[in-house]
């Protein structure tokens, strides 16, 4: 299926900040708010479902020289549009 990026942001932030975007996020979220991302004059409003799918993944990428891989943490809600249903599985994050 092909993939249509609507909005993309990728910039180094202090963990402080990166946590201040996962409370406001949270915060919207637990409300059933709309959650706007903007960046530049980028920019692009979600309405997300009751029951999106929630994926968290942990990588490590190396490099074809092996030296300093990359480790990465990625969080993604995941539905079809006008879709308000969802897997239920359970998570910890601790």
């Amino acid at each position: 299926m092909p993939e249509e990026v609507l909005f993309k942001s990728e910039s180094k932030h202090s963990r402080a900040e990166i946590a201040a975007y996962f409370q406001d996020i949270a915060t919207k979220l637990e409300a059933g708010d709309p959650v706007t991302l903007s960046a530049g004059s980028d920019s692009i409003t979600l309405e997300v479902p009751a029951n999106p799918t929630f994926e968290v993944k942990a990588e490590r990428e190396t490099s074809k020289g092996g030296s300093n891989p990359e480790l990465s943490i990625e969080f993604e809600l995941e539905w079809k549009e006008g879709d308000e249903t969802g897997e239920d599985s359970s998570l910890s994050i601790e």
